[in-house]
């Protein structure tokens, strides 16, 4: 089966399962680089040319830049160019006020130099609270960079339709949003997919999975409620507790694990090819930080979802209760449950820019 290809832009193809690196950035255990690198080649052979980070997800735009330049020497720059890497630029909240375009410069000649790049495919631009500072300048100096031929195109990430909007009425030329969108969670589909589809803007969906609860490993096992070491667990089963009581998200497992029975594919494709085929959705984007488990992955290429099943699934989704709100409302309220396990000042770090990059200007 081939992997499905979807364009941003004409000179921009990206596979339509995006690899997620954010499990690469140590949250989720510790991690063997040079496996975790190592692997990235696997995902590439197998036609899932895409790549998603942040700079503020530590060390990972490193190996993506140190497998770029692996695979660079080994197999030449014609297979190193078919890697696509998308990127989040997230200044820290305690800079919003005072960040100046030198500093967000700075920022992508960094991501340039870690990902062992001369351009940035994509820069999702996200501000953690756009009451603070100037979010439309940053974006015009994103502009402006972009201009000087270190982007290649920009997208912005966690926003529903009036933080997106206002950036595209002062101009940006946005090509894409990154939100968090499953079958728990379809915040996106109320306002944003619509209005996206009429300024033809494309999303790019993370949390596909749920953090891994979305699969096999939580059918038939009691609710283990909110105490986790990973932070993404905890992250996703507030998203849980959003949607429903334990119950009716094990009834969902169900109707997954049947659908996938069905088809002979994994639970886990069934909630993938879910979101695929929905309004407006470019990508979904799978957390990995090994190949070991890319062929379940690849089965959802092969996935067509029919009437019954979409029927058995929407009779489980007409009983949720949600989450509501806005694409992540929930998550900016940072006095409330979902806001306060966020960490918002990672990019304070001994190599955060200061602005005094070489190259740095404007």
């Amino acid at each position: 089966m081939s992997v499905e290809i979807v364009h941003l832009r004409p000179d921009h193809p990206i596979s339509r399962v995006i690899k997620g690196c954010w499990q690469l950035a140590g949250d989720h255990g510790a991690v063997d680089r040079a496996a975790a690198i190592a692997d990235m080649e696997a995902f590439l052979d197998a036609g899932i040319t895409t790549f998603d980070c942040a700079d503020i997800y530590t060390g990972v735009e490193e190996m993506i830049g140190h497998f770029i330049a692996d695979i660079r020497s080994r197999r030449g720059v014609d297979v190193a160019d078919r890697v696509t890497v998308h990127t989040k630029l997230v200044p820290d909240l305690a800079l919003l006020d005072t960040i100046s375009g030198d500093q967000i410069e700075a920022m992508v000649d960094r991501s340039l130099r870690r990902l062992n790049l001369d351009q940035v495919h994509l820069v999702q631009f996200f501000w953690w609270d756009t009451r603070l500072g100037n979010p439309i300048r940053a974006m015009e100096q994103l502009a402006r960079i972009k201009e000087k031929g270190k982007i290649r195109h920009i997208g912005v990430t966690n926003w529903d339709v009036p933080e997106t909007e206002r950036l595209m009425q002062a101009g940006a030329d946005l090509v894409s949003t990154q939100v968090q969108y499953s079958i728990l969670d379809r915040r996106p589909a109320r306002t944003l997919a619509p209005w996206a589809l009429r300024n033809e803007l494309q999303l790019l969906c993370y949390g596909t999975l749920a953090g891994g609860f979305l699969t096999e490993r939580w059918l038939g096992k009691p609710d283990p409620g909110f105490v986790f070491e990973n932070r993404s667990l905890v992250k996703y089963r507030l998203i849980i507790d959003e949607f429903g009581p334990w119950d009716l998200f094990q009834e969902l497992l169900g109707v997954l694990k049947a659908t996938g029975d069905r088809h002979g594919v994994s639970l886990s494709s069934v909630a993938t090819r879910w979101v695929l085929d929905q309004p407006q959705v470019a990508a979904a984007i799978v957390g990995a930080r090994y190949a070991r488990h890319l062929p379940k992955t690849l089965e959802v290429f092969g996935l067509k979802l029919d009437s019954e099943d979409r029927a058995r699934i929407n009779a489980v989704l007409s009983r949720a209760k949600g989450p509501t709100g806005p694409v992540y409302g929930l998550e900016s309220d940072r006095e409330g449950r979902h806001g306060r396990i966020m960490k918002y000042n990672l990019n304070t770090r001994p190599d955060a820019p200061t602005g005094a990059e070489e190259g740095a200007g404007g």
